[in-house]
């Protein structure tokens, strides 16, 4: 779906499932696995933030349930909260989902909700890579939920891989690139792995990532979904022709959106705020009529602009000739409006070109 099937300004909302069956091993979201006895006190405290917000929320373009593991709740519970928003026509709505899970009743309520949008977490397509991420779901799982959403006549797809463990080669990765793209998603988004504090990966140095075979598989991944009619539209996520997630866009053009649930954030006017983190004080919040806020910031006029343009430096779109100092202008190439881009090498160095953009 392209920005211009939704003729409302963009505003999104994020809604956060915090229950997991499984905790993966580099997983640091907000998240549960012996908090299932929650889900309902939880979804329903979910629906009644959603209520409140509605008052003053204008029309909704876009809006995603992520965790977590969305699809470990009924979908009746999820439309309740959809039933709440002011939804614009032709809103993009996307449930986030674990392979084990999905069924062709489960991808048929979602349909009949609304959800147009389905993000698979795939990761790999290779058992010992799943085994080596903590993963659950063995690959075969991956082609049936395909399935059962194409056969749902849910528009569009989303397959996420992570690149980047220990136990994987650069023909393991080869191989999950080729059979993800044979499945036919309208999107994949492909994220390096990362060792985050905390986390048994993380916390296990022999576990790390090695950079250089980190690049190798990007620069692969770049080149297989390229051929295969995939453009590239944020470092990390590429999509057939106006199969873009407008969610997603949302916070890349730094655009408004309020988050629902527990650990969700929220944006508007360069004000960003974030709720309490865990289910039980969520609850507790929404229950006693208080606000779940846990704490704000605000940026300064200086302080966005120079924020825009290092997202927009992550993006396609790219950034303003006069903001690309000449130590790093090889890494660039032009883009649409006379603007510039990452090469796809120069996406290896994102972060080191972005701290050297200047305001033009």
């Amino acid at each position: 779906m392209t920005e211009s099937a939704c003729a409302s300004p963009a505003f999104g909302v994020y809604c956060h499932i915090p229950f997991c069956t499984h905790r993966c091993d580099y997983c640091a979201f907000a998240t549960w696995t012996d908090r299932s006895h929650l889900i309902d006190d939880y979804m329903a405290s979910c629906r009644r933030q959603a209520r409140e917000l509605a008052a003053g929320m204008p029309p909704v373009t876009s809006v995603f349930f992520g965790g977590g593991t969305p699809n470990l709740v009924q979908p009746s519970l999820l439309g309740d909260v959809l039933a709440e928003l002011p939804l614009a026509e032709g809103a993009e709505i996307t449930v986030e989902c674990n392979p084990d899970l999905v069924t062709r009743e489960q991808m048929q309520a979602y349909g009949d909700l609304g959800v147009n949008r389905i993000s698979l977490g795939v990761q790999s397509a290779v058992p010992h890579v799943l085994d080596a991420l903590g993963r659950r779901h063995d690959p075969p799982m991956v082609a049936v939920a395909v399935d059962a959403v194409r056969q749902a006549g849910i528009g569009q797809l989303n397959l996420d891989l992570i690149y980047g463990s220990q136990a994987e080669s650069l023909p393991d990765w080869k191989r999950t690139l080729v059979e993800a793209i044979d499945l036919g998603p309208d999107h994949v988004s492909a994220y390096g792995l990362t060792p985050e504090p905390g986390t048994p990966l993380g916390d296990d140095p022999s576990r790390h990532p090695d950079e250089d075979e980190m690049a190798d598989k990007y620069l692969l991944a770049d080149e297989l979904l390229a051929r295969a009619g995939y453009e590239i539209y944020e470092i990390s996520n590429w999509a057939r022709p106006g199969a873009q997630c407008r969610h997603n866009l949302l916070y890349w053009r730094q655009g408004a959106y309020v988050g629902i649930g527990c650990a969700a954030h929220s944006h508007r006017d360069g004000r960003r705020y974030w709720s309490v983190r865990t289910p039980e004080r969520f609850i507790a919040a929404i229950s006693a009529g208080t606000s779940p806020m846990a704490g704000s910031e605000e940026l300064g006029p200086d302080e966005r602009r120079t924020e825009a343009l290092q997202l927009a430096l992550r993006t396609s779109v790219g950034v303003p000739v006069g903001a690309v100092p000449g130590d790093v202008a090889h890494l660039l190439e032009p883009a649409a409006g006379g603007r510039l881009k990452l090469t796809a090498r120069g996406r290896l160095l994102a972060n080191e070109v972005a701290v050297r953009l200047s305001l033009p």
